[in-house]
């Protein structure tokens, strides 16, 4: 049977990168994402079987059906990439928008526990792998991090408590935790201002969604007894901010 791999928020960014790398690793590929053409584009582009689903994870119903309905030669999933998510906003929890904390708890940790639930039937018996793209703004905190930063620290618990669930099935679970990387990140989080999407990578070093493609296919190629249970990475230039004091 075909090996294949699920790939959620695969139109940009890191999903983007990852669903790529592991097309040239001989997966054949089920991409998710909101915008229809991106998804079509990046089918045509593969170069291996790809089935896209034109879903948004927020939606309980929606993934559990398409899940349920996968062709026959899709349902043998090896590897679960939970990459959909998104920050939006940096303001101070006082001055934020409630529906922006609604939008990320949502896609951030309801989304990703439903595909992951979705998913589980075919990686436990195929003794697959799960990847969870948490953030560094889950372990560190920011002023405006708030909610997203909250969102990432589930991320991580989850796919550490996975893990003692899963135990005996074989099935691996790893949370890759970025820092700054230079994706459509920051322009979504900004809603579309380029100048304050620019200005936090203006000057400085930067991780690209292809280094995150490389690490989850590290993971993929070691030993099957190896799990990965937590990978924290940032740029070399990226390092903790110190205390901050009143005065």
């Amino acid at each position: 049977m075909n090996k294949v791999a699920l790939v959620t928020g695969a139109t940009s960014g890191f999903g983007n990168a990852i669903a790529r790398a592991l097309a040239k690793d001989g997966y054949s590929l089920i991409i998710t994402g909101r915008r229809v053409e991106r998804l079509e584009a990046l089918s045509n582009e593969l170069g291996v079987p790809t089935h896209a689903l034109a879903l948004d994870v927020r939606v309980k119903d929606s993934v559990f059906k398409a899940i349920e309905s996968l062709p026959s030669e899709f349902k043998n999933i090896e590897i679960l990439v939970n990459n959909a998510g998104l920050a939006l906003g940096q303001e101070r929890v006082q001055d934020a928008d409630l529906a922006d904390f609604e939008t990320m708890i949502d896609t951030n940790v309801k989304g990703l526990v439903y595909m992951t639930k979705a998913a589980l039937p075919a990686l436990i018996a195929n003794r697959g792998y799960i990847f969870n793209l948490g953030s560094v703004a889950g372990t560190w905190p920011y002023p405006g991090g708030n909610v997203y930063g909250a969102t990432k620290a589930f991320v991580r618990q989850f796919s550490l408590n996975i893990r003692n669930d899963l135990r005996g099935t074989g099935v691996r679970v790893t949370d890759i935790a970025p820092g700054i990387a230079k994706t459509e990140f920051s322009l979504v989080r900004f809603k579309g201002d380029e100048a304050k999407s620019d200005a936090v990578y203006d000057g400085t070093d930067y991780l690209t969604a292809g280094d995150i493609a490389q690490i989850v296919l590290n993971c993929v190629h070691l030993p099957s007894h190896v799990n990965i249970n937590s990978l924290e990475v940032m740029a070399t230039t990226q390092t903790w901010a110190g205390f901050a004091f009143e005065r």
